[in-house]
């Protein structure tokens, strides 16, 4: 069965850190770009981060840069984001997908990652004191 899932959120302080994961089954991710997605409370799901095919350029939204790293491991078959210096505004629900590359949209501000549709149940972070 071809499928990602995500895991890892989980309730921090602001401040606190937290490692997603997206573990791919049924197929290979190195052959992939991988993007991460976040969708806040009432807002719309926006792109975080993508790790480009076959360059390994990455990308992040401003409000992320310096604070999260998105990383893959060929051999677990799994792609990373390491959160630190969390903030409550990054509290949502976190997605992966998977596209041929990181194909940057920018609307507004808001990154969008054309091609790439997040099929899966994602998982919660929240960052509250």
């Amino acid at each position: 069965q071809v499928q990602l899932v995500e895991s890892g959120g989980g309730l921090v302080q602001p401040g606190g850190s937290l490692r997603l994961s997206c573990a791919a089954s049924g197929f290979s991710l190195e052959h992939y770009a991988i993007g991460w997605f976040r969708q806040a409370p009432g807002k719309e799901r926006e792109g975080v981060s993508c790790i480009h095919r076959p360059d390994g350029r990455l990308f992040y939204t401003d409000s992320v840069k310096g604070r999260f790293t998105i990383s893959r491991d060929n051999a677990k078959n799994t792609v990373y984001l390491q959160m630190d210096s969390l903030k409550v505004e990054d509290t949502g629900v976190y997605y992966c997908a998977t596209g041929a590359e990181c194909t940057l949209m920018i609307v507004n501000t808001t990154h969008y990652y054309y091609g790439m549709d997040p099929r899966g149940k994602g998982t919660l972070v929240t960052v509250s004191s």
